[in-house]
């Protein structure tokens, strides 16, 4: 009697032939590439190095499309927003010691962010593994001890039999929710040594679903249908899951007020009539979080962004629905709801019974209107107007990646993204030199559309090196540099708790001029100017760089008053 699953598993006569007869000249590197291809990638980032050269020289033999940055980290970030832009798991090629330490910063931020990265790395070869103390080029005790706290999994490959499965279970944890990034490391000698393993063909991996358990949901349908003052904070896990419509259609259904947290821009259209929109620094915002009888919490873990640095203390029933385990009641007690947030949302619309609540928008409009009105009061004109020019040239649909800097401050609170998954930042862990790389990634993911990148001057430091790289491959990318000659918010920081600030002014390029020197148009802009300068150059394919030389400053903060 013969099965299904016996049928799927007999090897085709292509894939017969290939295992008899493999290509000649193939090496441990090979295994690598051909084991990403039939997983079902497409494109990888990279920066080469002496012990990873097995895997570079793999690659010119592959399908697979090389991105190479001049930046390890840089590299990461621009996996990063491939994996947030496709929702694919997306390959990081690295070399051994510096090379690999180098993307600890940018993995950071894909861990924090739930990135999706497939980092794989070279190693010492197998002799110097465990500490040995061969004194091998880039030796370090436990490579992977360097990782263990940032990724979500580490994966070693000792052997050339073992690539496959190490990098199949690599990939599957990467794309298990909550998704992340994931490190895998292979010894120098054995990606170069010649391999007798018939050519990767067999790729199919599927991660596991991760429904909510249905007790769980019929308590929190009941708490939310028979509440009075329902309230919904949206974070990134329902841009990641894909589940706006859901989201709108459980709030229209229960008439509750949603904001959405700053890694969760879009998941909520910013003007609907129950968008409290993203003001979550603002003390109004928080107050009337707090009246809610029962708070639903999707996808977020109520971090110190997304709960006015920890000012935030609800006073009604908290249901929380989050992926990732340890995020559960980790600020605030509450119904704590393992599940993916599309399926969540999923068994609470197939539960939840219909509210009516016609003063639900009044309360939303009354809010909004103290919220601007108290920004109005602080005359901060010309920030406003910054940022409502960059939303005025930016088409509806075109992603932006916005770097640790004032402009972005505001975005996350003030700017429209338009479409869940079109706005990114590197709030989750806050590092500099993000928006750059990451937009590049981005172009790499889906040239249909513009990518504008918003940075600093001194987050643009970070990433001038990529200059090159957008030139080299006319990624179309904008990069927006606000320059105000320093460090701006931390400028502002410390001037406030020291009244003076020190270490934060950075005498700078002519940021025009070296985009030029790399071949990439630049244009200096003004406040004024601005929406034009930078609509026509997100309207002209390929790289350019709009300078504006501008100080902007925050808006007051509410969580220390």
């Amino acid at each position: 009697m013969t099965h299904d699953h016996d049928l799927e598993l007999r090897p085709t006569a292509a894939q017969t032939e290939a295992a008899l007869n493999p290509p000649p000249g193939r090496i441990g590197g090979d295994l690598v590439v051909e084991t990403l291809a039939a997983l079902g990638a497409t494109t990888v980032f990279g920066v080469p190095g002496q012990h990873a050269l097995g895997v570079f020289d793999a690659l010119r033999r592959s399908d697979l499309r090389y991105i190479g940055l001049r930046v390890e980290n840089n590299a990461g970030f621009a996996a990063d927003a491939y994996g947030r832009i496709t929702g694919e798991a997306a390959p990081l090629l690295l070399s051994t010691g510096p090379g690999a330490l180098t993307s600890l910063a940018a993995l950071q931020e894909a861990r924090a962010a739930s990135a999706p990265v497939l980092a794989i790395s070279s190693q010492v070869p197998t002799a110097g593994l465990g500490g040995g103390r061969h004194g091998y080029l880039h030796e370090l005790p436990d490579q992977a001890a360097s990782f263990r706290g940032v990724v979500k999994s580490v994966h070693t490959a000792r052997t050339q039999s073992q690539i496959p499965s190490a990098v199949a279970e690599a990939w599957v944890s990467a794309l298990t929710v909550p998704h992340g990034p994931v490190w895998v490391e292979i010894p120098q000698d054995v990606l170069l040594a010649p391999t007798p393993i018939p050519v990767v063909t067999g790729g199919d991996t599927f991660p596991e679903e991760l429904p909510p358990r249905p007790e769980l949901t019929a308590v929190a349908a009941d708490l939310l249908t028979r509440a009075e003052r329902p309230a919904i904070i949206a974070g990134g896990g329902v841009v990641r899951a894909d589940a706006a419509k859901k989201l709108r259609q459980l709030a229209e259904r229960l008439q509750a007020p949603v904001v959405t947290t700053f890694g969760g821009k879009g998941a909520f259209p910013w003007t609907h009539p129950l968008s409290l929109q993203s003001w979550l620094e603002d003390r109004h915002t928080t107050d009337f979080l707090e009246d809610a009888d029962v708070l639903l919490v999707i996808g977020s873990g109520l971090g110190e962004l997304s709960s006015n640095y920890h000012t935030f203390a609800p006073r009604g029933r908290v249901v929380q629905i989050e992926a990732d385990l340890g995020k559960l009641e980790s600020n605030h007690p509450a119904l704590g709801i393992h599940a993916d947030a599309r399926l969540a949302l999923q068994a609470l619309l197939e539960t939840a019974g219909e509210r009516t609540d016609p003063a639900a928008p009044e309360r939303v409009r009354a809010v909004l209107d103290r919220v601007r009105a108290r920004v109005a009061a602080q005359e901060l004109t010309l920030e406003q107007d910054v940022l409502a020019a960059v939303r005025e040239a930016l088409p509806a649909r075109a992603p932006s990646f916005w770097d640790m800097t004032v402009l972005a401050y505001w975005a996350w609170s003030a700017f429209d993204a338009k479409a869940p998954g079109t706005m990114h930042s590197a709030q989750g862990s806050g590092g500099l030199g993000y928006a750059f790389p990451a937009a590049l990634g981005a172009a790499a993911a889906d040239p249909t559309h513009p990518v504008l990148a918003v940075s600093g001057d001194g987050g643009a430091l970070y990433s001038i090196a990529e200059l090159a790289t957008a030139r080299q491959y006319d990624l179309n990318v904008t990069w927006l540099v606000v320059d105000d000659g320093g460090y701006g918010i931390l400028r502002a920081y410390m001037t406030d708790a020291f009244g003076q600030p020190t270490a934060t002014d950075l005498p700078g390029p002519d940021f025009v001029a070296l985009a030029e020197s790399f071949g990439v148009p630049g244009v200096r802009t003004s406040p004024e100017t601005l929406a034009r300068d930078l609509a026509k150059a997100l309207a002209t394919p390929g790289p350019s760089v709009v300078v504006l030389p501008a100080v902007l400053r925050m808006f007051a903060p509410t969580h220390t008053a």
